[in-house]
């Protein structure tokens, strides 16, 4: 298996620490705000690296942070004017029915930054000790300059980190790159330390966290390339200063995502939450778009995405109708290994997917010849290979008889369609359109006042 990683800039053949088990940490949400599609993609994302990994029978020991202390809860706190531990319980809990929908396995623990408050200190205490971190006129800060390799991550050199750039003059600093490893604060969240009452900075959360969780070294560290630089080549100079061996053996980062080409921003007002994202999609169309680009290009999302992604799951349920799959034995075809070598290509569920499509193809090509056996031997072997991606996980009456596979628009756009067609005569194009929505679990009704539907 080769796996792109970021620290070596190429894709390297992954062999684990430790024989057949995986240490994964993958950074997680900072709860001050619902969880939004870009969140989504990243999750999602790494959702199917172990459910994979799993699959092929690697042990993975997959943990995801919580942060749950930073200036943005703070400042989001007074804002909305409650508590801060109000506020980040409150959203921790909106995240977790969010990826609960999406179908996302749970990590095996979700240590949060506010319970991890002693690992942390007495990691600063460390760097102190060994002179990489100093205390400044309140805060601690981490200095750069004391390790060797900062940057190597981001392939960024320091002096040219500094040259013509725009930082804030700190005289408390040594230098203008250096990091907040604890930040004085008597209001809001605040813990005693050798340094005063505070609170810790957020790139020393994620240190402590992983490595009381994983050990000083493990086998991936992941999250979405935003934070690559400076959050990841932070984190591994303070963790790397501190133990002196290296702190992640493989790095892993996702692609952005876009909202119709562009940057999602609540100012530009396309902001769109899961929540919101799901209101007029299935969870699993959803799912499926997310999958359908590799993990690490930009993704755009938009309406004609979604759209089609809805349409690439009818076809494969569709073609799973009529098939009594689930109590078939599993026997492994050429799919088996074409899809495997997708997946261990840098996860390239594209190109897995597409070989979900040619078993598809396959499967209703038997059907048509009336060869139930190998149609229904086929189609259990898709619907195996498609739980590491975490689709069809509904039998395809479940699928289609629910509704999901179309929006009220959408529906309401197939009612016109076949309105013009009756209007132009075409009867026989109105009768397919008809026919279409009753196998998605829609029914037509005609009367004077129009035609209505509704779901099976």
């Amino acid at each position: 298996m080769r796996i792109f990683n970021t620290l070596t800039g190429s894709k390297d053949l992954f062999e684990p620490i430790e024989n057949n088990k995986i240490k994964m940490y993958i950074c997680g949400m900072t709860v001050y705000d619902d969880t939004h599609i870009g969140h989504a993609r990243t999750f999602v994302s790494f959702d199917v690296i172990v459910r994979y990994l799993r699959s092929i029978d690697y042990e993975v020991q997959y943990i995801r942070n919580i942060t749950d202390v930073d200036d943005k809860i703070l400042d989001r706190s007074k804002e909305l004017a409650i508590d801060p531990i109000e506020l980040t319980e409150k959203y921790i809990e909106s995240m977790q029915d969010d990826f609960l929908s999406l179908n996302m396995i749970k990590p095996d623990a979700e240590p949060r930054a506010t319970h991890n408050i002693d690992s942390i200190i007495n990691l600063i205490e460390k760097l102190i000790i060994k002179g990489h971190a100093y205390v400044g006129e309140s805060d601690v800060y981490f200095s750069t300059e004391s390790h060797s390799d900062y940057g190597k991550l981001s392939r960024r050199n320091l002096e040219d980190m500094l040259a013509g750039a725009r930082v804030e003059i700190n005289p408390s600093k040594r230098n203008p790159a250096d990091f907040v490893l604890w930040k004085k604060d008597t209001e809001g969240m605040k813990w005693d330390s050798p340094w005063g009452e505070g609170r810790p900075g957020w790139h020393i959360e994620c240190s402590a966290m992983s490595m009381d969780a994983l050990g000083e070294t493990f086998d991936i560290h992941g999250g979405g390339a935003d934070l690559k630089f400076p959050h990841h080549e932070n984190e591994i100079a303070q963790s790397e200063c501190v133990t002196g061996k290296d702190f992640a053996r493989l790095w892993m980062h996702t692609g952005p995502l876009r909202i119709d080409k562009e940057k999602m921003s609540k100012s530009l007002k396309n902001f769109i939450t899961i929540k919101d994202a799901l209101k007029n999609n299935s969870s699993e169309v959803l799912r499926f778009f997310l999958i359908s680009s590799h993990y690490r290009s930009p993704l755009n999302y938009s309406e004609e995405g979604l759209d089609e992604a809805r349409n690439s799951l009818d076809r494969l349920y569709n073609s799973l109708k009529d098939l009594d799959y689930v109590d078939s034995p599993l026997i492994e075809s050429e799919f088996s290994e074409k899809f495997h070598h997708a997946m261990q290509d840098d996860f390239n569920t594209p190109s897995a997917i597409s070989v979900l499509f040619e078993m598809a193809r396959k499967i209703n090509t038997h059907k048509k010849v009336d060869d139930l056996v190998k149609a229904t031997q086929l189609s259990n072997e898709l619907v195996s290979l498609s739980n590491s991606l975490g689709i069809l996980q509904d039998s395809p009456q479940e699928y289609f008889t629910s509704g999901i596979s179309l929006s009220d628009n959408e529906i309401e756009g197939y009612i016109q369609k076949r309105k013009q067609a009756r209007e132009d005569k075409d009867f026989k194009l109105s009768d397919k359109i008809r026919d279409d929505l009753l196998d998605k679990g829609i029914v037509l009704e005609d009367s004077e006042a129009g035609t209505i539907w509704k779901k099976l």
